[in-house]
């Protein structure tokens, strides 16, 4: 995907003075470095002395260790899967190479690299992805696990053969921030799990190719920090990769401005991307797991080195734990809600590792868990490598945690209501994304997402997609791809690009009634938004305990307009529709479940399945993956004030 002159100048709108002088200033720097890189300073002396104390190891749990090496074992054989491409040739990776479309990343000056155009370059994402590294901390933990030098070799070999080709400057790996401080924060963990390894100084603090790269990454990212619009996720991992390695690596003479530096700007950053609530403000699931995970690697790092850190940032991580604790389901699954594409800060577990409990886990390790928070069984090799690390937070009278689980968010506009029979579903009324160009948002205002039991019925479609696809991509992000209402075969918030918004649907919640059910009463919610100009879509949820029901209300004000209501279905649900009415059937261990879904019959309904002309019927689990799953449409038209009602009633 190459952007064209329109996009330039629509990217160019939604930024304001102070982030335009900041681009030209990068603009400048970067035409000046092609022509006059420096060397990295002489370093003598180095030590790391940033290892975990004495037991850590001891206090993994047997079946992460085994997850863990179960895993090690398959990439030592050359086997890994990244975003649905299964790939077997990590024995000896070709670091420029896409293995989806077999193109290879053209070699030059980094800020030369046409990275979006997949003509020229391939699937970025499959590029970067495995020179983040973090395949190879799952080696290095094996080691440190194990005790067995083939992992840590392996690991050095890989390396080695990175840094050779991957020097300063050149190529596709040296152009985005956030790829740069994934993979400071994962060398600084390598170091770390191979502390002892016979080796290991000499593949890092010995080395001066080793000290020439980790120099040249924390030049980069001093220089060039996301700014104004862009300043979200990436920031995030623009600075906590900056912190973590001018707090281990400190041997250069910029070591402690850059620790400073970053620190401050950890610390504004988590402050800004972050609702009081506790919310990430991009209102995307999988960047609020990301950002909650390299804050608490970020401050790891600062405990490991007696670096103090700003209270404010310990508080922030902690209000992101609890709201994290508040919004899973019974089976420990967030709301699947705006972009995701599989971004870790730090991973050091196998396959089956459950994310959400793991970081459940360690904020119980180091914040302590509320009464209310959900039980999380699962077992991490994470957690106690963390929390070895992270000195225990300290209680502070100033500091008010929840009583009981929150269910409505109001800075957030996300609102959960909860029923008997694991019933839950969540509304959103909140703000369409982060910032001017909003650019993991979708365009899914007053969207409901429905789990029985964990298992999706009214699912969020996903993701899918970021380049390359442009078709898929809009499909995803679009009002049609949630469960909504679009009038005119419109979206509520005008695209400007697959990370641009230029105008976005305002949203607000008029009341959010979410007491649990667990009574018999009923949970209401209601919200409206502005995003079709000259109507306003309404839309009122009723959940009722006792007769296990879920009611959905919509209403347009405005002029007559052709309308379509989407429900999509989550993959394991199979649907009978017959006129209006859908008998809904799935399997959740080994027990048959149905509920009888009533859709409006002032619409006419049609189900939809898997098609590709255009894109409708899809769900896609992750990044670079998705399946059929059925999306019942209805097509009609809105007539004044006259509302739309949905009734999904669950059986047993």
């Amino acid at each position: 995907m190459t952007m064209s002159a329109g996009w330039y100048l629509r990217r160019l709108s939604r930024m304001g003075p102070r982030e335009v002088g900041g681009r030209a200033g990068d603009a400048v720097r970067r035409r000046r470095w092609r022509s006059a890189r420096p060397d990295c300073p002489s370093v003598t002396g180095a030590r790391f002395t940033a290892v975990l104390p004495a037991g850590t190891i001891a206090a993994v749990p047997p079946d992460a260790a085994k997850r863990l090496i179960a895993e090690a074992d398959r990439l030592m054989y050359g086997h890994a899967e990244f975003f649905g491409v299964v790939r077997d040739d990590l024995t000896d990776p070709d670091w420029w190479c896409d293995p989806k479309t077999g193109r290879r990343a053209p070699w030059g000056y980094a800020f030369d690299v046409p990275y979006r155009n997949e003509d020229a370059v391939g699937d970025i994402k499959q590029i970067w992805e495995l020179s983040r590294h973090q395949y190879l901390t799952v080696l290095a933990a094996a080691y440190a696990i194990t005790g067995n030098e083939r992992y840590a070799e392996r690991v050095a070999e890989h390396l080695r053969s990175w840094w050779a080709a991957n020097p300063p400057l050149r190529g596709v790996h040296w152009i985005s921030g956030i790829e740069l401080g994934i993979r400071l924060l994962s060398w600084v963990w390598i170091r770390r799990l191979l502390d002892g390894w016979p080796g290991a100084a000499g593949l890092f603090e010995d080395n001066t190719v080793a000290l020439n790269q980790i120099w040249h990454h924390q030049r980069w990212l001093a220089a060039f920090p996301s700014r104004g619009s862009s300043a979200n996720n990436h920031i995030i991992a623009e600075a906590a990769g900056q912190f973590a390695a001018a707090c281990a690596f400190d041997w250069f003479p910029s070591s402690a401005r850059w620790r400073a530096d970053a620190l401050r700007s950890l610390e504004r950053q988590l402050r800004g991307n972050t609702f009081p609530s506790g919310l990430n403000r991009e209102l995307a699931t999988e960047y609020h797991g990301l950002v909650l995970e390299l804050g608490l690697a970020a401050v790891a790092e600062a405990d490991a080195a007696d670096v103090p850190v700003p209270a404010s940032i310990r508080l922030v991580l902690l209000r992101m734990t609890d709201a994290l604790a508040a919004v899973v389901d019974s089976r420990l699954r967030p709301p699947r809600q705006g972009d995701a594409d599989d971004g870790h800060g730090l991973v050091v577990d196998g396959t089956g590792t459950d994310r959400w409990a793991s970081l459940l886990g360690t904020g119980d390790a180091v914040f302590g868990r509320l009464d209310w928070w959900p039980t999380a069984t699962g077992t991490d090799v994470r957690t106690p490598l963390l929390a070895a690390l992270v000195r225990p937070y300290a209680k502070d009278g100033t500091v008010t945690r929840p009583s009981s689980r929150p269910a409505h968010f109001a800075d957030a506009g996300l609102t959960i209501l909860r029923g008997p029979g694991e019933i839950w579903c969540r509304c959103d009324g909140g703000p369409h994304g982060f910032l001017s160009i909003a650019a993991h948002a979708h365009a899914d205002a007053l969207s409901v997402e429905v789990r029985h039991d964990g298992v999706d019925v009214f699912a969020d479609p996903g993701t899918y997609c970021y380049h390359g696809q442009p078709g898929w991509r809009q499909y995803f992000r679009s009002t049609l791809g949630h469960n909504t209402l679009q009038l005119d075969g419109s979206d509520q918030s005008v695209s400007g690009g697959p990370f641009l918004w230029t105008r976005h649907a305002r949203s607000r919640v008029l009341a959010a009634d979410t007491s649990e059910a667990s009574d018999g009463g009923t949970a209401r919610w209601s919200a409206e938004h502005d995003g079709y100009q000259g109507s306003v879509h309404r839309r009122r949820v009723e959940l009722t305990a006792a007769s296990q029901e879920l009611k959905v209300v919509d209403e347009v004000r405005g002029p007559r307009r052709a309308v379509q209501l989407a429900f999509h279905l989550g993959p394991a649900i199979a649907a009978d529709l017959t006129d209006n009415r859908a008998l809904l059937t799935w399997t959740r261990d080994g027990e048959d479940r149905s509920a009888v879904l009533d859709l409006p019959g002032e619409l006419s309904w049609q189900a939809h399945r898997g098609e590709t002309a255009p894109p409708l019927g899809w769900y896609s689990a992750g990044f670079g993956r998705k399946e059929p799953s059925t999306t019942l449409i209805g097509t009609g038209f809105t007539e004044g004030a006259e509302g739309f009602t949905t009734v999904l009633r669950f059986r047993g």
